[in-house]
């Protein structure tokens, strides 16, 4: 189990399987949005809450946490081996909280991260603008 989310915390779905989560997605030509998240941290609340449960539900993207210094098993998205949440986070270099990753085929970001809450204002634009440089990455891999 994982830690204890603060009160009135909402949740996103865990990170278990990236692989199957990742060809989840694609199956629906989305990449998989990846919140890395810490616990306590108000900023990735306000991402979950007022971006990315509603993005999923209004737009039926996968959307998975990874949380930092937590040992969550996970498949790494690359290889399938056995890892942590806090080991992906590590990997990826997420160092600042919340982190949104946009994953495609073997864990490849297919677009740019988005970093931190640049401003509350714009937030939404600048997730929309990913998903939308991440759609047309994964239309313009070649077929498997």
């Amino acid at each position: 189990m994982g830690p204890a989310q603060p009160r009135g915390a909402v949740n996103l779905p865990i990170a278990a399987d990236l692989p199957a989560q990742i060809n989840a997605a694609q199956r629906r030509g989305q990449p998989l949005v990846v919140l890395v998240s810490l616990d306590g941290c108000p900023y990735c609340e306000l991402v979950r809450r007022s971006y990315l449960l509603p993005l999923a539900a209004e737009q039926s993207i996968s959307v998975v946490q990874v949380d930092v210094r937590s040992a969550q098993p996970v498949r790494h998205p690359a290889n399938g081996a056995a890892s942590t949440h806090d080991e992906l986070t590590r990997q990826w270099q997420a160092r600042m909280t919340p982190t949104v990753l946009f994953l495609g085929p073997g864990g490849a970001e297919v677009a740019p991260r988005l970093v931190g809450v640049p401003s509350a204002d714009f937030y939404g634009a600048y997730l929309e603008e990913r998903l939308l440089q991440a759609r047309r990455s994964l239309q313009n891999m070649p077929s498997r």
